[in-house]
């Protein structure tokens, strides 16, 4: 008789201890979620300014731009025939 208190204390701790477990569980999940959804609105957002960087850069690669450039700050001009020598090996 003596043994049932101690064994119904024992299973009281017991479920008690699994629902405290229980408890820490869910808030570790609620705690990895959030940080999950800000990384992927993180991701979202380089990858937005990722294609904003490559449109930017295929606007400044232009042929035409580079070209103007070239004429305008640099001077250069595209030789005429009469300066230009072909070598033949």
């Amino acid at each position: 008789m003596s043994l049932r208190p101690w064994l119904l204390g024992l299973l009281f701790a017991l479920v008690m201890s699994s629902a405290l477990g229980v408890v820490y569980s869910r808030h570790q999940s609620r705690v990895l979620f959030m940080g999950l959804q800000q990384a992927l609105e993180r991701r979202d957002a380089l990858n937005v300014e990722w294609g904003r960087l490559q449109l930017e850069q295929s606007t400044w690669a232009t042929h035409g731009r580079i070209e103007r450039e070239a004429r305008e700050r640099l001077g250069m001009r595209m030789p005429d025939a009469r300066s230009t020598v072909i070598l033949l090996e």
